[in-house]
């Protein structure tokens, strides 16, 4: 009988070592994948990381040593900083401000989506819109006639001149969003409420409102950040000091001859530790609500 030479690998020994294979390379993947999105997130987050040690710098090392660590931590900064801008009474400026605006965009932006995507009517889809059609015009480009408006209504170096226009200008984004959000509710919930005999409005306050949490939450935290970091607007329509919002407290370092960088530094620093503090605590929602907005409306 002919004699059969070598080996052979038997079928579990070939079905290892090709799971092994297969679990090497998802460990490789994953691995590279993890340490791209670490990459991302350093090069994110460096402009603040620089500014809050930046913050603690002189004058001379902000120029000297732009990258490096301060040689001496100046906490003296953020002292002088909080005095020179009066950012006491610009933080409680702003607060007002973008509460009160942010207030009116919800409410307002929440009972007119409930209607445009619950009923049906004639001018439905012409009214919304001529809604999304104010999210193509430029904000900036209003600035003069608001003025001449403003002055005429003698509403200028008032929290109404900024409320107005911040809850204007935002209300075509927050119906958007909320009305895509609540188009996803199915009917038949809506319809049984109507059987028991729960009106319209309970059931926009009791069910749907708390439905869309998340869609309301990523409109409000947008709207926070606009409103709180606006700058034009502020310049234009406020003069009084009292008056003054964080971002104008902010230009009072820069003067024609020259910018007091560590105090312009220390006092951003301070302006923006608001904005991370509300976005690290609603992030969840606004993930949320981005997400079903865009695949479920």
């Amino acid at each position: 009988m002919p004699q059969i030479t070598g080996t052979a690998t038997s079928p579990s020994k070939k079905g290892k070592a090709g799971h092994e294979g297969k679990g090497f390379s998802s460990i490789l993947k994953t691995s590279g994948l993890n340490i791209g999105l670490a990459l991302y997130a350093l090069v994110t987050l460096y402009p603040l990381i620089w500014l809050f040690i930046s913050a603690f710098k002189t004058n001379e090392e902000f120029f000297d040593r732009p990258f490096g660590l301060p040689l001496k931590w100046q906490w003296d900064n953020f002292v002088q900083a909080w005095k020179v801008a009066e950012i006491e009474t610009a933080v409680l400026n702003s607060a007002i401000v973008t509460l009160g605006a942010l207030v009116l965009t919800l409410v307002i932006g929440a009972l007119t989506a409930f209607i445009l995507s619950r009923f049906n009517f004639r001018m439905r889809g012409p009214l919304m819109g001529y809604f999304l059609l104010g999210m193509l015009i430029p904000v900036h480009s209003t600035l003069v006639p608001l003025f001449i408006m403003m002055n005429k209504a003698g509403m200028l170096d008032t929290y109404w001149a900024l409320i107005l226009p911040y809850t204007a200008f935002e209300l075509p984004l927050a119906i958007f969003v909320i009305a895509a959000y609540m188009t996803s509710v199915p009917k038949e919930i809506e319809e049984a409420a109507l059987i028991d005999g729960t009106g319209y409005w309970g059931i926009f306050t009791k069910m749907l409102l708390p439905l869309s949490i998340p869609a309301i939450s990523t409109v409000g935290i947008l709207a926070f950040l606009r409103y709180w970091n606006d700058f034009a607007f502020a310049l234009v329509f406020i003069n009084k000091p009292s008056l003054k919002t964080l971002p104008l407290s902010l230009s009072q370092f820069a003067t024609g001859f020259g910018t007091d960088y560590r105090l312009t530094m220390a006092a951003m620093a301070i302006s923006v530790i608001p904005t991370i503090i509300v976005y690290l605590a609603f992030q969840e929602q606004i993930m949320k609500g981005m997400v079903a907005g865009a695949v479920k409306g």
